[in-house]
């Protein structure tokens, strides 16, 4: 009896649904959107037959070297956060983290290599942290690691 009542509540929610636009409910990340004219393309994004982690790092050598070309200072200091590999199709120097409200430029520095990036640090609600490939690649850090980062505001 209990099979039958879920499965008629089931049915029943599923039709309901029938005009429901689901890309309102979770909408697709910036970067996979389209626009009435079609698919919108980010020259900086990976390729999408990417498979290799150079592959997904399409920062050219002077974006890295910007990016290397500044130390924080202590006083700068946001807090220490752990952050892993966030999107590797997402372009670009960037680490998403709580310990930020609004988007805005920083740095980040790892506490196992000592290494300094400039990103631009990006709100989330999440306990944890995520960096982008280029970034984490700068840190000289490991893709599938879990890494403790100092964040610096700007």
């Amino acid at each position: 009896m209990k099979q039958v009542i879920l499965l008629t509540a089931t049915c029943l929610a599923v039709t309901g649904c029938a005009g429901v636009d689901v890309n309102t409910l979770w909408p697709s990340p910036p970067h996979l959107r389209q626009s009435p004219a079609g698919p919108i393309v980010n020259p900086d994004a990976p390729p999408a037959d990417a498979t290799t982690a150079d592959e997904f790092d399409t920062a050219s050598d002077d974006d890295k070297m910007a990016a290397l070309s500044s130390t924080p200072t202590p006083a700068g200091a946001l807090g220490t956060t752990v952050a892993n590999l966030g999107d590797p199709t997402i372009p670009g120097f960037w680490v998403e983290t709580p310990l930020v409200t609004t988007e805005t430029e920083g740095r980040v520095q790892s506490k196992a290599t000592g290494r300094t990036v400039k990103v631009t640090l990006k709100p989330t609600t999440t306990g944890g942290s995520r960096i982008s490939i280029s970034a984490l690649q700068l840190l000289d850090l490991d893709l599938s690691g879990l890494h403790e980062l100092v964040v610096f505001g700007s």
